[in-house]
Order: structure tokens, then sequence, then C-alpha cells
């Protein structure tokens, strides 16, 4: 014992540790100024409320025909829905498929009585091979140029595709991201989600759009190019990540991928630890994979301007690392009777200046999000649990896929089996 304490003490009089210290203080800090100010840019340019409604095309120009896809497995939970809000979209030339990928309950059941109408086109696959794949298989049988992925757990607005189709009148863009809103707000850990949302995930993709790259388009709900996605060799069917994974290829071939706020989705989210610890283990294994096999990115000029979205992504893992290994020290040093470097149970300044700058980004994120989802400014006393639970739990997530950057992405298709029931859990 005396030993370990000893090694304990020594420790936290290293350079390592020292560095490791002022990184974890600073880099919230800065990061939390960098989103805030360019969020703001963001805001200005193209969500005044005077600025040109998205939804105005020329009067001798017809709206571009879209298809809207919905991959599902073992969904007969929540399909249903999903479906009835797909076909309520109001939008002229659109058309719904559905596809079925090898489901084991009665989603198809469910599937049927609007095909039968003839409302929805239903591919059906008999075996699992995985999302990406029911993607790539569906892409060559629709019609329209623009395609609109939905998780089949999500309801999109009426609206949406006024919103996000205009922005395709550019042939730069190959990708747009809609604005995934929480629906089941029922307990804290969702209620968690629907402030993270709005203050981290909206800003970020905000902040991402100033800086000409994002790392990734939402899953639940992004419209693609076809001809695009074909380009970059579809979706990859051996990635934890399908989104980030094409999200990541189509910028690296020079595509634009763009965020659009008013493109409103109201999705299912998980209000079970566990249903959210397997959901962002699998994410942070995604975007662990999309390190391991596009880190070229960093080796050549005309990848320069993925720079940013990768680097703070690195930072962002970095810091999860140092986050996870300095509280493990703070815990045995507290055990031990032993006053910890650089660590207080009473908020220093370091402690107030990042809870501080994290509450203004969170309250932030909430107000500009209150004009789409009026109810999430009712979840903001939530978000003072947000650094105190959400980080920690989020930065173990990142440790324990650290192993997965090292990994070629596997041989075999990723599948998948999400048998939601609709509650989230």
């Amino acid at each position: 014992m005396q030993t370990f304490a000893e090694f304990i003490v020594a420790s936290q009089y290293t350079l390592p540790y020292t560095w490791a210290l002022w990184f974890f203080a600073a880099y919230p800090i800065v990061t939390s100024i960098m989103w805030i100010t360019t969020t703001f840019f963001f805001v200005r340019r193209w969500e005044r409320k005077d600025a040109q409604p998205s939804s105005q095309f020329p009067v001798t120009q017809a709206p571009p025909s879209v298809t809207i896809l919905i991959p599902a497995h073992n969904e007969a939970g929540v399909i249903s829905q999903t479906i009835g809000a797909a076909c309520a979209i109001d939008y002229p030339a659109y058309e719904v498929v559905v596809i079925d990928d090898g489901s084991t309950d009665d989603t198809v059941d469910h599937v049927m009585p609007f095909v039968r109408s003839g409302q929805v086109r239903l591919v059906r696959k008999t075996v699992n091979e995985g999302k990406a794949l029911a993607l790539n298989d569906a892409l060559p049988l629709v019609n329209g140029e623009i395609v609109l992925t939905l998780d089949a757990d999500a309801a999109p607005e009426p609206d949406i595709l006024w919103h996000i189709v205009p922005h395709f009148r550019s042939a730069r863009v190959a990708a747009v991201t809609g604005n995934p809103r929480v629906r089941n707000a029922d307990n804290f850990l969702a209620r968690l989600q629907a402030i993270e949302f709005s203050s981290i995930v909206s800003l970020l993709r905000r902040s991402q759009r100033i800086w000409g790259r994002i790392v990734t388009v939402s899953g639940v709900v992004a419209a693609f190019r076809r001809s695009a996605v074909f380009d970059v060799g579809g979706f990859s069917p051996n990635m934890p990540t399908e989104d980030i994974e094409l999200t990541w290829k189509l910028q690296k071939r020079f595509y634009d991928v763009r965020y659009e706020p008013r493109a409103l989705v109201w999705m299912t989210v998980p209000t079970t630890v566990k249903g959210l610890y397997r959901q962002r283990l699998r994410w942070a294994r995604g975007l662990m994979q999309v390190f391991h096999k596009h880190a070229d990115v960093m080796l050549h000029w005309k990848f320069r301007r993925m720079w940013p979205v990768f680097i703070e992504s690195a930072l962002s893992i970095v810091w999860a690392l140092c986050f996870v290994v300095l509280t493990l020290i703070w815990i045995a040093s507290y055990a031990l009777g032993i006053p910890p470097v650089g660590a207080s149970p009473i908020p220093n300044l370091w402690g107030m200046t990042i809870g501080t700058l994290c509450l203004l980004q969170l309250l932030q994120g909430t107000l500009i999000d209150r004009r789409y989802d009026k109810g999430i400014v009712r979840y903001y006393p939530y978000a003072v649990w947000y650094p105190l639970v959400y980080w920690m739990f989020l930065s173990v997530t990142t440790v324990l896929s650290l192993s997965w950057i090292f990994r070629r992405p596997a041989a075999q298709a990723v599948r998948w089996n999400t048998q939601r029931s609709g509650s989230g859990a």
C-alpha cells in the first residue's frame, strides 16, 4: 500500500501530469468560447428572422423529386408512426420506400397497409445484412435524385423537404443534415439528451458549418444527392457508424455537406443507462474507426479544410482520456487521505470558469433552438447536471473505445438489432 501511495503522490509532480492538468482545464474553456462565437456567426448569416425563406424556389422551376428511405430491422413498435409522418410530408413530388432488412418480428405486417394503399414501396430482404447494405441495395431502385434517409423511429415535420431540398441547387452540395429533436423527454436521462442535442450537437454543427466541414451528418435525418453517394462508393457496410464514414468520404471528394436547423425530425432517445451506454459506445467506436481509415487527411494539403474537424475531434478524445485518468488519480489520492494536486471538492476559479462557460453554451443552444422546439426551455435547469454527469459518462465510453482507433474495419458487414419498443429503452 505504501508503494502505491508513493506512486500516486509522485505521479502528481511529473511533467505529463502538469500538462494533462492544464489541458484538462483549458480545452473546455477554449472550445466553449469557439463554439459560442462561431454559432453566433451562423445564426446571424442563416437564421435571422429577416432571412429569405429557404423554401423559395424559382417560379419557373419545378421542385425536384425526392425519395424518402426508411431502413428497418425489428421496428414493429415504431415503424407505423414513422411511415405515417413521412406520408404526411407537404411536398409535391416524393416517394416513400421502406427497406426491411431481415426483420424477425412483424415489422412487415405494419408496413403492408401502407403498401396496399399505394403510399409506400417495400424492399424486403430476407437476411439481416446491416443498415448500410440495406441503403445501398435500395439506392438503385429509387426514383429521386435526392434521397432523404430517416431512422425507423423518427417523425419528420411536414415542411422538412422545403427546407432541405433548396440546398441542392448548389452542384457542390452532396448532403444536408437536419435538426433532430427529442420527443420522449420523459425522464432525467432523456431530458439531458434534449439539452445535449440543442446545446452540443446543434451548436457544434453550426460551428463546423462556419469552418466549412462537419464531423458527421445525423443518421436520424440526412438528405443525400444520390449521384454523389454512388461517386464515393455508397455507404460503408463494415463501419459501425455509416453516417460518419459517408460524411468524411463525401468531404474528401470535395463535396459540400451542410446543416439545416429548420429541417426538424422528432426522434426517440434511450431512456435507460444501458441503452444510452450501448448507443454512445457504438458512436465512439465508429468515430475511432473513421479516424483510423481517414488519418491521411492530415498528410495532404488538398484536405486542409478537413484539418479543423480532425484536430478538434482528436483533441476531444485526448481530453476524455485526461478526464478519466485524472479522475482515477484524484479518487485514489482522496482514498489514501492525500489531497490531490490540482483538484478540490470546493469549486475553484478554473472549475467555476469551466462550469459558467458550459452553462452559457447550453443556454445559447437552448435559446436558439426554442424557435424550433418551444418546450426545450423548460429542460434548461437540467443543464447543471450536464458537466457533472454527462461528461464523465461520455468520457468513459470514449476511453473504452480507444483500442478501435488501431483496428482495421471488419471485412464483414456490421449488422444491427434495434428492437425498439417506442420508449427508447
